[in-house]
């Protein structure tokens, strides 16, 4: 059985430096503009890394015992923070979150189930000090002597450099840590300009085209600007493109997984729970082909959930066996 790289259980932290409170309303066959009858309304802590650290952690509880610790860090505000410390309680996760003053941000999703869409409103975040982020830093500095794998995951607020995750990227794999990364925008273009890229870069198509400053067309160019990336020093990179499914690129081949039909109840979270099953399987040493399998088998189970959940492990095995994986 794997061992983590100290010994014992093996070892994940999540950071999510701009985590939300998520509002999920459904309400199927909604009119912009008009008065709308909702069918129901759920809380849930989000933030993609703490969604990350809820998607490891039913992993874990579905079926590796104790073989997987799950850390969840970041910047949390003291007067919202009981639905996420309900969450880390209810599923294991170890609650290294910053309490900062004020309250978390909210983001509301707009589930249309007739459609299986979801319309996202992110609200403002609360912005970082440097008391804070100095409080961060130790934090983080004591969780990486013993991590086997980080997840740097999300927007980063106000009062972040932008080259933060490119920051402690190298900090991270010069001390042997897997890094997983998942942004946006000028964090993500930070990163990928950065002198030593992440283990594991996940973009999906237009992120990637944004931090490339190009269009990319058709799967040919898709699949050479991943294998750019494994040149220069990353071991996994995976571009998700919605149905379509995503392109899984390492140095020893690339696959284009696609996914299951399914019932969406919130697409919300998808690529959170990719990117969960892909540090699993760097852990398990998987494959390509099964890494590629197990991730969009996450993927496609947490969208038949609201909340950053997994559905059980019978169901999840069936979906796995379901995900179409081709060499690309």
């Amino acid at each position: 059985m794997p061992q983590g790289r100290h010994g014992g259980a093996r070892r994940v932290t999540a950071l999510t430096m701009n985590p939300a409170l998520d509002l999920t309303v459904r309400a199927d066959s909604w009119q912009r503009g008009e008065v709308n009858a909702g069918q129901s309304l759920q809380q849930d802590a989000g933030g993609k890394g703490v969604n990350v650290a809820s998607i490891l952690a039913d992993w874990n509880r579905a079926g590796q015992g104790d073989t997987l610790s799950v850390t969840a860090t970041g910047l949390l505000g003291r007067d919202n923070a009981a639905p996420f410390e309900a969450l880390f309680r209810e599923k294991g996760v170890t609650d290294a979150f910053i309490r900062v003053s004020g309250a978390t941000r909210v983001g509301v999703k707009l589930v249309d189930g007739a459609a299986q869409e979801t319309t996202d409103i992110n609200l403002p975040g609360l912005s970082a000090t440097p008391e804070t982020l100095a409080e961060l830093h130790a934090t983080l500095s004591a969780l990486s002597a013993e991590a086997d794998a980080f997840v740097l995951a999300g927007s980063l607020p106000p009062g972040v450099p932008a080259d933060y995750y490119a920051t402690l990227t190298a900090g991270l794999r010069a001390a042997g840590v897997f890094v997983a990364l998942d942004t946006s925008g000028a964090a993500l273009n930070a990163a990928l300009a950065a002198p030593v890229l992440p283990d594991l870069i996940k973009p999906n198509i237009h992120e990637l085209e944004g931090a490339l400053g190009r269009r990319l067309n058709g799967d040919a160019e898709v699949l050479q600007a991943a294998r750019d990336l494994i040149a220069r020093g990353a071991q996994i990179v995976a571009v998700s493109q919605g149905e379509r499914g995503a392109l899984i690129v390492t140095a020893a081949g690339a696959v284009f997984a696609r996914p299951p039909r399914v019932q969406v109840l919130s697409t919300v979270g998808a690529g959170d729970a990719m990117v969960a099953g892909l540090v699993s399987a760097h852990l398990d040493g998987l494959s390509v082909e099964d890494a590629a399998r197990r991730a969009t088998s996450f993927s496609a189970g947490s969208i038949t959930r609201l909340g950053p959940h997994l559905p059980d492990p019978a169901a999840l095995a069936a979906l796995a066996a379901q995900v179409e994986v081709t060499p690309a």
